[in-house]
């Protein structure tokens, strides 16, 4: 029979522990963040560095599913936060359903927790998180003002992938991205293999891509969404970078379903808009 627990993490964050006959997942209320997924007698889908502390406020934990919201990247103004602030705030858990050990829970960011000096518009912003042996989110966004808004979202997902030198990414002929500020560029073929620090921000991407490791394959599906984000920082970068380890680009690619570029979403009053992205083992 499915449970679910409240609990507080050591270093004083607060979280849910799940679990149920289907799978073992932990999400913490700061940044709604799913920071474990397990389906049963299968690895973990989503990997943490050993080097996150698990601190309060530090810009959501290095792993798991961080939400990037209201914006994604890197603000226009530089002086704002990178991928906005609703990672490093604590939402509130506001519905739970169980039907045949799947256990859907509902998490809103409440309007206190808004940065208005960033964030003037009146929205509402909600994630699901529905367990199963597929781990699948649900990002909506709900314009409650006169005025039309837009934003850029990530659902910012760090996959274990085992040895990144064996990783073979799939699904993304005929798209095009743009990497380090330059391009746009056509998809050179299906696949991505991983020889250096990649970060692309792809556009007019098929909804499915699947990850090929040495651990299995992953399969990676979105909706609402044709832009996504393959990230993976490689040795120079992984020492600059704050909690995380210099070898952990090893064992880790981030493949993020979002709305960024011209995949932006536009709200007019009275509109809503929900991101969504499902995340298996093929095996």
């Amino acid at each position: 029979m499915a449970s679910i627990r409240q609990m507080v993490h050591a270093n004083g964050l607060e979280y849910l522990q799940i679990n149920s006959e289907r799978c073992e997942a932990r999400i913490f209320l700061q940044g709604a963040q799913v920071e474990y997924f397990a389906p049963t007698a299968k690895a973990p889908l989503l990997w943490v560095s050993s080097a996150d502390e698990y601190q309060p406020g530090t810009g959501g934990l290095r792993g798991g599913i961080p939400v990037c919201w209201p914006w994604f990247g890197n603000h226009p103004n530089k002086d704002w936060p990178a991928h906005g602030f609703a990672r490093n705030k604590v939402w509130d858990w506001i519905g739970t359903q169980v039907e045949d050990e799947v256990v859907t829970l509902k998490f809103t960011l409440p309007t206190s927790q808004f940065e208005r000096q960033y964030w003037s518009h009146d929205t509402r912003v909600e994630l699901e998180v529905v367990l199963s042996e597929t781990l699948s989110l649900h990002l909506t966004n709900i314009n409650l003002g006169s005025e039309s808004v837009t934003l850029t979202q990530a659902l910012h997902s760090y996959f274990p992938i085992g040895d990144i030198h064996q990783l073979i990414a799939s699904g993304f002929s005929g798209a095009q991205y743009i990497e380090f500020g330059e391009g746009p560029y056509a998809q050179d073929g299906d696949t991505v293999s991983f020889v250096r620090e990649t970060d692309r921000v792809y556009t007019s991407l098929a909804s499915v891509q699947r990850l090929q490791c040495p651990l299995g394959t992953i399969e990676v599906s979105r909706n609402n969404s044709t832009s996504a984000v393959l990230w993976n920082p490689w040795i120079a970068k992984s020492q600059r970078l704050s909690r995380f380890n210099g070898d952990d680009y090893l064992q880790m690619v981030c493949l993020e379903a979002a709305n960024v570029l011209e995949d932006a979403v536009t709200l007019a009053a009275g509109q809503s808009h929900t991101l969504s992205t499902s995340i298996r083992w093929l095996d």
